[in-house]
């Protein structure tokens, strides 16, 4: 049997699941809390893959018997399907052991924990249905602590766990949003919140700490006179990292300029994309952090470019 069949096979196994009570108090009407997208058979790149985070303090197993991890009650991710006459694989790849929920435009259930291999979860469809896909990423036997993954849709196959690339990948979707920002921007600074950590050890790249593959968030800049610096920093009760893909390509990097809390700074900062990475010293659980963009920062001096 090939792969694509094991998967397959493995996959048309599990119990597909009746909408139970319990299920209602999913927020299944909601978009991804981690994005959405909508995709046609045939669609290109195969794989599409976008970051969340994987877990939440509600029981899969209230779903339905062979759901299994805790799940956050808001989906983590939604597609939108236009079928063709392709089979239809919706799987987590995580350094973590994930498992997965999916409601498929019928209204049914299917979950599973480590079809993909490696701890991955899969679900696969022979012949899908268009519409919409709910898709919630869990942790098995971890409650209310978040990691890194990715979903993994893809008319292929099922997930592999992957060696880690030689970079982390900036052209994916950053897990916490983008924004576009101009010089003199207001309010000042610009906030967000992320869950800072990962899977990948970004030693690769000759920076501390352990990063996720995507970007946590994203800064279009538009500059100005340049009198002002454009600075990143990090506030947490963690000890974290920043890796910064700058707009001319250069991979920046700091780690404990402000206490335990990194600052990178950009003097005249040229217009364009900056990929922002909010990553934790020490391999671990994701940790809560506060990424924050500024023209006025007034802290450590930080690592200036």
């Amino acid at each position: 049997m090939t792969a694509l069949g094991r998967v397959m096979a493995a996959a048309a196994a599990l119990t597909l699941l009746a909408a139970p009570a319990y299920a209602q108090q999913l927020n299944s009407g909601a978009s991804g809390r981690y994005g959405q997208v909508s995709l046609r058979s045939g669609f290109t790149p195969d794989p599409h893959n976008s970051t969340v985070s994987a877990g939440g303090a509600y029981d899969a197993a209230q779903v339905g018997e062979s759901c299994r991890g805790y799940i956050d009650t808001r989906a983590s991710f939604t597609l939108r399907y236009r079928a063709g006459e392709l089979p239809l694989f919706i799987g987590a790849v995580s350094d973590a052991d994930t498992t997965i929920v999916v409601r498929a435009p019928d209204g049914s259930w299917h979950c599973d924990d480590d079809s993909g291999g490696n701890l991955n979860p899969v679900v696969s469809w022979e012949t899908p249905r268009s519409g919409r896909y709910q898709v919630w990423v869990g942790r098995f036997g971890v409650q209310s602590e978040l990691a890194a993954a990715a979903v993994h849709i893809s008319e292929v196959g099922g997930p592999s766990q992957p060696e880690q690339a030689g970079e982390p990948d900036y052209s994916l979707d950053p897990a916490y949003g983008a924004i576009d920002l101009a010089a003199g921007f207001m309010p000042d600074p610009h906030s967000v919140e992320v869950a800072a950590g990962g899977g990948f050890d970004a030693s690769a790249i000759s920076c501390a700490g352990w990063i996720a593959t995507a970007p946590d968030f994203r800064v279009n800049w538009t500059a100005g006179s340049g009198e002002l610096p454009l600075t990143f920093h990090v506030t947490s009760e963690a000890d974290t990292t920043l890796v910064i893909n700058d707009a001319q390509g250069n991979w920046v990097c700091n780690d404990d300029t402000d206490g335990l809390n990194p600052v990178v700074s950009f003097a005249n900062a040229p217009s364009g994309q900056y990929d922002v990475w909010v990553g934790t010293f020490m391999q671990g659980e994701l940790q809560n952090s506060t990424l924050h963009v500024t023209e006025v920062y007034a802290g450590g001096e930080g690592d200036e470019h």
